[in-house]
């Protein structure tokens, strides 16, 4: 990490879905401690409370299914102003909130990344790609159209201005398993690094995120990491709207977090899609917290494996 200084930012967005609740996100995640958390990592730790949402302007699509995009588009403008502001004071960590929020972390950490004369990276772990416009969407729903605003793609009138587009090369998504076939045909033509649940079956989840993430260090690069709910299985994380089978195990999720914690590359970070209302006694909230202490350094087994009868069990675990 770049920074010894974590950044709180409350992002309550519900407004990227029809399914209301994770505007609860926020405050879920104070109350399962993650300030108390990085604090006992030897982080110091800001909460800047929740951002206001803009002005509500009038807004219209062509499409009809379109859901609240004035509200959608008051988030992005709010929240790219707070994520680039926050950039340069330390580490943000975006608490959410659907995933629309990430239109507006994401587009504010590229404009940070390039006033830097840095490349920014985009490491997605998601069921979903998320490459949908409001004009190609059939659901409506724009929590499934981040990735494509934030690469540039068209169909986004209304939206802020996007000044510092993220190229598709620099964007990898893991744990992919529900991409429908008008996103498959566009993320085809694009040039995303993408790995869905068949290629961890086949690989393993390590060597294909050590591939991203030697590019980002070649490169010299910023990484914003957009965790959602939804990249883990359902059975460890049920907190989420858009549950698919199938999902990260409770040990890959810890190990992408403790290579990125080893990568020394993380810039910034979203936790999205946490619906409280769907938890069951805060499970998911807890291990969404306990999965942000491994990616700041806290291991899930933290003492050395000792020999036992004067046998060499092994190097351990670090």
């Amino acid at each position: 990490m770049e920074s010894k200084s974590c950044i709180l930012i409350g992002a309550p967005v519900d407004s990227g879905k029809r399914r209301q609740g994770c505007l609860m996100g926020p405050d879920a995640y104070r109350v399962a401690g993650l300030a108390k958390t990085l604090g006992e990592l030897g982080f110091e730790v800001e909460d800047r409370g929740n951002v206001p949402m803009g002005p509500v302007e009038p807004a219209h699509s062509s499409n009809p299914e379109v859901y609240a995009l004035g509200e959608t588009i008051a988030w992005t403008k709010s929240l790219s102003q707070a994520a680039q502001s926050a950039m340069a004071d330390g580490m943000p960590i975006f608490m959410g909130g659907d995933h629309s929020l990430s239109l507006g972390t994401v587009s504010g950490v590229a404009n940070y990344a390039q006033a830097q004369d840095r490349p920014l990276f985009v490491l997605w772990l998601d069921a979903h790609s998320d490459y949908h416009s409001p004009l190609t969407t059939a659901s409506g729903n724009l929590h499934g159209t981040p990735v494509a605003y934030v690469c540039g793609r068209d169909g986004f009138d209304g939206f802020p201005e996007l000044k510092a587009p993220v190229p598709t090369d620099q964007v990898c998504m893991i744990g992919l398993r529900s991409v429908d076939g008008a996103e498959k045909a566009e993320l085809a033509r694009q040039k995303f690094i993408l790995h869905d649940m068949r290629a961890i079956d086949e690989n393993g989840i390590a060597p294909l995120l050590r591939g991203f993430l030697q590019k980002v260090a070649d490169q010299n690069g910023l990484l914003h990491v957009s965790l959602d709910v939804d990249f883990l299985d359902p059975s460890i994380a049920p907190a989420v709207g858009t549950t698919v089978p199938g999902g990260a195990t409770f040990r890959e999720a810890h190990l992408v977090m403790e290579m990125l914690c080893d990568s020394g590359l993380l810039s910034s970070l979203d936790l999205v899609e946490l619906n409280p209302i769907l938890d069951e006694r805060g499970k998911t909230a807890s291990l969404m917290v306990d999965l942000v202490a491994s990616l700041m350094g806290r291991r899930v087994f933290d003492r050395p494996t000792e020999s036992f009868s004067g046998l060499d069990t092994g190097p351990g675990v670090h």
